[in-house]
């Protein structure tokens, strides 16, 4: 019997039909047919992520559950959540579900490790540094995180709520550039989109800078999960 995959998304929804979108053209396949079945749930109702983990709003978790919980009810054999903050929860999440639920936190240090990569340049929303949880992953695979100054990382929040969020595709990225030569120039060796909405937004405003996408990370190890042929492609943007 063939595997489904259920996108537990809304977080935001740019970020929803950009996994989609990279399972579809990361997935050998020549007919419709040989494409993966997905389910999507594109639920908006869940809370913000990083208002609640800095104390200033809504716990997400009960509506992220019950999105997982209606994937497997449709028939989804493994979720994803393409929501790098959300990700924070994910020990409170996993226990409500039958099915795995990826980690694409876990999945990003991993691919970074098999590259040899020491130190990276972290970019991601403030609840995601805050909340410590991708240094800690990054930590047991023996990588060091550099991240932004608090001056600096709200140039990243900028693009990322402002930007792509917001649908604004005329902000000013002067601070957000030299956020991330900032990065380099402390020893980064390259960047990790941590956010779903910045590989979006380095396409979008064709920033030239060398990263690691999580989301691609995350297409490809669902699409090897439900034993589909994977099309070759590079995990840097």
């Amino acid at each position: 019997m063939r595997k489904a995959i259920g996108i537990l998304g809304g977080m935001g929804a740019a970020a929803t039909c950009d996994l989609f979108n990279k399972i579809i053209t990361m997935t050998d396949a020549k007919s419709d047919q040989d494409h993966i079945h997905i389910f999507i749930d594109c639920n908006t109702n869940i809370p913000d992520r990083t208002k609640a983990i800095l104390g200033k709003g809504e716990d997400p978790v009960p509506e992220i559950v019950r999105s997982g919980i209606r994937l497997q009810s449709m028939g989804a054999n493994v979720l994803v959540m393409p929501c790098n903050t959300a990700h924070y929860f994910y020990d409170r999440i996993t226990p409500f579900f039958d099915v795995p639920l990826l980690n694409m936190l876990q999945l990003t240090a991993e691919a970074i490790q098999k590259r040899g990569i020491k130190r990276i340049g972290l970019l991601a929303t403030d609840g995601t540094l805050q909340s410590g949880v991708y240094h800690a992953v990054l930590a047991q695979a023996g990588i060091e995180a550099v991240i932004p100054s608090l001056s600096d990382q709200a140039s990243v929040m900028d693009v990322i709520y402002n930007g792509i969020k917001g649908a604004n595709r005329n902000i000013d990225l002067g601070r957000f550039y030299d956020t991330i030569d900032g990065l380099f120039a402390r020893g980064a060796e390259i960047l990790i989109l941590g956010c779903t909405e910045l590989p979006i937004a380095f396409e979008i405003y064709r920033i030239d800078r060398p990263a690691i996408d999580p989301t691609t990370v995350l297409a490809a190890a669902a699409i090897q999960f439900v034993g589909k042929p994977l099309v070759a492609r590079n995990l840097a943007v």
